[in-house]
């Protein structure tokens, strides 16, 4: 019990004093709190993405994280052929400390993809986003030392807040990704973002500090391995202050109906936090909506206070195609 206390206590200093970013194991399914420049690079006509994290379930809600995007292209009849301008709204909750730290925000993105062969395989674009961000301390669900008692935690509560428990700021991402393919089947992609490039002031007491940037580092591609069989596999680096994080791994998709313009797909696969987490994944494709789930297995030094169990986590992503699609390869893990 011990132990617990002292690990929710180091997580809601962490997050106060750092202020690092949330962040989902399922990383490929939450595309516009990846890259901006994920904005409308999809085959369709919209994509609506959801995604939920509950992180270390042994403690009451210490961190639950959730996010929703929606985006899509426009112009299409006005632009080059194989070009893309992506527009996209998102939304993303995260709770943590039992709910006594919260974080809100939306956001507007915008990108624009330029065709490098006449087929339009081949993109290279880039994607802003501008974000509008809440962030709450509950302090009356807070106890200090000099607060304790004989009775328990019954004296006067300690007044730190200088400078009131609701901060609100505006914050701006950016992000470049490269997507390619040899042969209209397979598809790779890499990609780079930058999210708090303005690093907007933070905090409730009088010394706020500067938001640190986060730099992420992300690729993957799909690749065909037989007549139903198809790997999936991606990476990602990401930076903050002095945290940082490498996650890989992937997953292969049995295509059920051996139908390529109404896919009904399973997949199985795990990802691996280095010095942190292994992930396994299982995942459900049917036409344009795909479900995943996930969970985290700790294997840091934390696992003893955790029983290993790092956290749970739900995706949906659903694509509305047309008929007619060209089937043009997009990022997809």
């Amino acid at each position: 019990m011990r132990k617990i206390s002292l690990l929710i206590f180091a997580a809601f200093i962490a997050g106060c004093s750092f202020a690092q970013d949330p962040h989902f194991s399922q990383f490929f399914a939450s595309p516009l709190t990846l890259n901006p420049a994920f904005t409308g690079k999809f085959d369709g006509q919209w994509r609506l993405a959801v995604n939920h994290r509950d992180q270390w379930p042994s403690i009451p809600k210490a961190y639950v994280t959730t996010s929703g995007s929606f985006d899509f292209s426009i112009m299409k009849d006005k632009l080059p052929a194989g070009d893309v301008f992506g527009i996209g709204v998102s939304g993303l909750s995260d709770a943590s400390a039992n709910d006594q730290l919260k974080l809100n925000y939306g956001s507007l993105s915008l990108s624009y993809h330029k065709a490098l062969d006449e087929d339009g395989y081949n993109t290279i674009g880039a994607g802003f986003q501008g974000t509008y961000s809440s962030l709450t301390l509950d302090e009356g669900k807070l106890t200090f030392e000099d607060m304790l008692r004989q009775n328990g935690f019954t004296g006067a509560r300690t007044d730190f807040l200088t400078n009131g428990n609701n901060h609100n700021y505006f914050d701006v991402n950016a992000g470049i990704l490269f997507s390619g393919s040899s042969n209209g089947i397979n598809n790779y992609y890499a990609g780079v973002s930058v999210y708090h490039v303005n690093r907007p002031k933070v905090g409730f007491k009088e010394e706020n500090y500067l938001l640190s940037n986060r730099i992420t580092l992300h690729g993957g591609g799909s690749f065909p391995v037989a007549d139903a069989l198809t790997l999936n596999a991606s990476f990602i680096y990401q930076s903050q202050s002095k945290a940082s994080e490498t996650t890989l791994g992937g997953a292969l998709a049995y295509n059920l109906n051996k139908d390529e313009s109404n896919l009904s797909s399973i997949f199985i696969g795990s990802w691996l936090r280095i010095n942190d987490a292994l992930i396994p994944y299982v995942g459900l494709e049917v036409g344009g909506l795909r479900i995943g789930a996930s969970y985290d297995v700790n294997i840091s030094s934390l696992k003893t206070a955790t029983a290993s169990r790092g956290g749970s986590e739900f995706s949906l992503i659903y694509i509305k195609r047309k008929s007619e699609s060209k089937g043009i390869p997009c990022p997809r893990f």
